[in-house]
């Protein structure tokens, strides 16, 4: 799946699948020598990859993605770059797409020998080897649980246009809180008391380790104009006392659309699209009241409890100890934009509108899946990773 990288990596290729995601103009790039660069950052990313220790299969693999006719990276630079190119860059493409490709040809074919060279030499020393010897058994990896929540959001959001965006854990109080309407001193920080780094005197700002991933949100609107459409996945600190439910690291993914004609009821679409995907078509959803300083209005977003069914009750006929008889469950917090947050950003609160979401990955973990600690997510015990393959 092509997958549009973070604002704060390469920018020119996805870093998964070495495919370009933007134009030239996405990208700023109006002179000959940005061209240059930009061609020399690709070819240092394949002698990268190149130069790693290959089998054939992965020696394919690295062809097909670099060369391959339908989607490899040639093809897509052809399209993405080269075909919308202005007519004044357009030569200079042209000119190092052509030296890039004669680069990727002899390059491939020179590691192909090197490894035919290779496996001819293991056929000489395989003949020699008793094979009667009994083999080794490698235990076979998998994703971690919360990894797989990951993905599977992702994959939600990928499908309705959104893309990933990823930024730092450490984080200044201008993008944690200021940037996004808490004010110093305002009581919502009371809430999200976070860890400070101790800095040598004379540091030009304080900094902390961020407590949503929010922050990427504002760094987003800062460095593209709408319209925008990102969720945030990551890792977020509070000083929390660790216990069943709480604590003091857990996972987020906070979502961000803003464009010129975004409403409500957009809103609405998108959270109840996403929710029943994930947890299922029989789930039941609704909008309760709130307050988020980022957002207005705010709402938090409930769920019928998957585990009774939304009765409230339990098979047995007693309360249902996950929704203790309410029949709903609260999944997170959202709402529209707060007009206040665009004059951050530079964005004309008066032409765009947009509406933000906050995820808690580890709850919904616990729901989907019927986990009643959320500190096993954390402890790395192999009878319980076993259970999530």
């Amino acid at each position: 799946m092509l997958r549009p990288v973070s604002a704060t990596s390469t920018g020119a290729m996805s870093s998964s699948d070495n495919k370009p995601a933007q134009t030239l103009a996405d990208l700023g790039i109006t002179q000959t020598d940005q061209v240059v660069s930009l061609f020399a950052e690709v070819r240092a990313r394949f002698d990268s990859q190149a130069s790693r220790p290959l089998d054939l299969p992965n020696w394919e693999i690295l062809r097909q993605s670099w060369i391959g006719r339908k989607s490899g990276a040639l093809t897509l630079i052809t399209e993405n770059w080269l075909n919308p190119a202005s007519p004044d860059l357009k030569r200079s493409v042209g000119q190092e797409l052509n030296k890039l490709k004669a680069h990727l040809e002899a390059t491939l074919e020179e590691r192909k020998l090197d490894i035919e060279s290779l496996v001819d030499q293991g056929a000489s020393i395989r003949e020699r080897v008793d094979l009667s010897l009994p083999g080794v058994i490698r235990p076979i990896g998998s994703h971690h649980l919360i990894r797989q929540v990951f993905q599977e959001i992702e994959d939600i959001f990928f499908s309705i246009g959104f893309s990933v965006v990823e930024g730092p854990e450490i984080e200044t109080p201008y993008y944690n809180f200021e940037a996004l309407n808490i004010p110093e001193f305002h009581p919502v920080r009371d809430d999200m008391d976070t860890f400070y780094l101790e800095l040598p005197k004379g540091a030009p700002t304080p900094l902390l380790l961020r407590t949503h991933t929010s922050p990427m949100q504002i760094r987003t609107m800062e460095k593209q104009k709408p319209p925008v459409r990102v969720i945030v996945p990551g890792k977020v600190y509070r000083r929390d006392n660790p216990d069943a439910t709480h604590s003091f690291a857990f996972h987020q993914i906070e979502g961000l659309a803003v464009d010129t004609d975004i409403t409500f009821c957009d809103f609405t679409g998108t959270i109840e699209y996403f929710v029943k995907q994930f947890f299922g078509p029989s789930v039941k959803t609704r909008f309760r009241p709130s307050y988020f300083p980022f957002t207005e209005p705010s709402v938090e977003f409930d769920v019928s409890c998957p585990f009774c069914g939304g009765t409230g009750t339990s098979a047995g006929g007693g309360t249902c100890s996950k929704c203790k008889g309410a029949a709903w469950i609260e999944l997170f917090g959202a709402g529209m934009v707060d007009p206040a947050v665009y004059g951050f950003v530079n964005y004309d609160a008066k032409k765009v509108s947009g509406f933000a979401f906050g995820i808690g990955i580890d709850r919904l973990a616990m729901l989907k899946y019927g986990i009643d600690d959320i500190q096993v997510f954390f402890q790395n015990d192999v009878r319980f990773l076993r259970q999530f393959p």
